[in-house]
């Protein structure tokens, strides 16, 4: 209950201040040309309204909403999602959108989407500046990398160290690297000292998106973190710090260990039926610099009674590099700009079978940030979720930004508004597509749920 109520909080924060942003942008430019900004409200309010006020003075009136599904500015003289359409039959008014150039009308559409990709650029530069980058260098990875059962049917094997891809060196794993994957031919990989090839299927994407679980992850030694008291471990005196390098002899890693023990648990009777105890195990450590071996059994889940160190930085080569402020900028900028060209290229398999069944709602939204709080991780996502939100409004989608912009642009190649039933009709099929969209991505998120 303690991790959804604190990812709930997250994403209800996230959201709100991308929304805001959003908001603003539209806000501001329409101020900008003298256009009437009638209300701006934080989330949807049907029926009824959180809060609102109204300075004096002011022609806006600003509140919240009970519905934190996004939020709007009602905008005078322009069909939206307010559907006022007893407005668009009186007079036109010097301060509606309607009376203003297509330009400003333009940059009134895109001031939301711009303010968004903006926030995204500058989160990303203080999160430099503040924190700077880490990550692990995947061709100097020590252990190489575990893969999953997908990957592993088309050539990939645990262990193996990622090198290129048609010949381009990887540097990090991230989406990035993923993208060069599944869209190259050959992917080179060290394996056992050696280099080999693994050559990439047409439909690898999809293949991963069926299987939905993460292509690889990073080896690392069993490093013993804490030890329980009266378990195993605690008997046989392993202490925290204790690096695990063999298991009867044989070179492991944490996942090797996890492997042979559930193998162990599942072979137990023919073990014991060739007089083997299944429980009995040798293992050999290093503590301070001393390799020793110890005998110990295991309990009757077949766990030692530790808990594992994972943090890479204490466990992997982590490359690590500092930004000053002014440095900060020109690198989180990159960061945003790559970022948006890895979520656009992979947005053409949101149109396949398994693509749409990954679709997800406020569930998988809220499962990207993290269990505990974590301002890195609230911020870096949060980014992320900014860029999002500007690519899918500036679809060219009835009801989203982009749609009015595509009628903009036909209004100004063909010098001719598109008639006012002809947008009201427009504003309500794209409603409709997006409340469909918002349905299905939720119900997908139930279904993982419970099935």
């Amino acid at each position: 209950m303690e991790t959804f109520l604190i990812r709930a909080l997250q994403l209800i924060m996230s959201l709100s201040l991308l929304v805001i942003i959003h908001e603003g942008g539209h806000f501001l430019f329409a101020r900008l040309f003298k256009v009437r900004v009638e209300k701006f409200c934080l989330f949807f309010d049907p029926w009824f309204t959180l809060f609102k006020f109204k300075p004096k003075n002011s022609e806006t009136e600003y509140g919240i909403g009970w519905l934190p599904l996004g939020g709007y500015v009602k905008i005078s003289g322009m069909i939206d999602e307010s559907m006022d359409t007893e407005q668009m039959r009186q007079p036109v008014q010097p301060w509606e959108f309607r009376s203003k150039p297509a330009w400003q009308r333009l940059l009134i559409m895109v001031g939301g989407v711009l303010f968004n990709f903006l926030l995204a650029l500058f989160i990303y530069s203080m999160i430099l500046f503040a924190w700077g980058d880490e990550y692990v260098k995947v061709q100097e990875a020590p252990f190489g990398m575990d893969f999953n059962e997908t990957a592993k049917a088309v050539g990939f094997r645990d262990g193996d160290v990622l090198l290129s891809a048609d010949g381009v060196p990887f540097e990090r794993y991230d989406g990035d690297m993923l993208s060069q994957i599944v869209d190259a031919r050959e992917v080179t990989v060290l394996r056992d000292g050696t280099k080999a090839s693994v050559y990439i299927p047409e439909d690898m994407m999809q293949r991963l998106m069926a299987d939905s679980v993460r292509f690889a992850s990073f080896r690392f030694p069993y490093v013993v973190d804490s030890v329980m008291a009266n378990s195993p471990a605690a008997r046989a005196g392993m202490l925290r710090g204790d690096s695990i390098i063999a298991l009867d002899g044989k070179p492991i890693t944490y996942s090797d260990f996890r492997q042979a023990m559930a193998e162990r648990k599942e072979n137990a009777q023919a073990l014991l039926q060739d007089s083997v105890n299944p429980r009995q195990i040798a293992l050999t450590y290093v503590r301070d610099g001393v390799t020793r071996t110890q005998t110990l059994e295991v309990d009757s889940a077949y766990m030692m009674g530790v808990y594992v160190c994972s943090d890479a930085s204490r466990l992997l080569p982590v490359v690590r590099k500092e930004y000053g402020f002014f440095e900060s900028f020109p690198a989180g900028i990159s960061l945003g700009v790559n970022t948006l060209k890895g979520y656009v290229n992979n947005m053409k398999y949101v149109f396949s079978k398994e693509g749409a069944k990954q679709l997800g709602g406020f569930g998988t939204i809220g499962s990207i940030f993290p269990a505990t709080w974590d301002w890195h991780q609230f911020w870096y996502m949060t980014a992320f979720l900014s860029i999002i939100l500007a690519f899918m409004n500036i679809l060219p989608i009835p009801a989203l930004d982009g749609g009015h912009v595509l009628f903009l642009f036909y209004e100004i190649i063909a010098r001719r508004k598109p008639s006012d039933k002809f947008m009201e009709y427009a504003q309500v099929t794209g409603m409709v597509l997006l409340f469909a969209l918002l349905i299905w991505a939720n119900f997908n998120d139930v279904m993982r749920f419970f099935f």
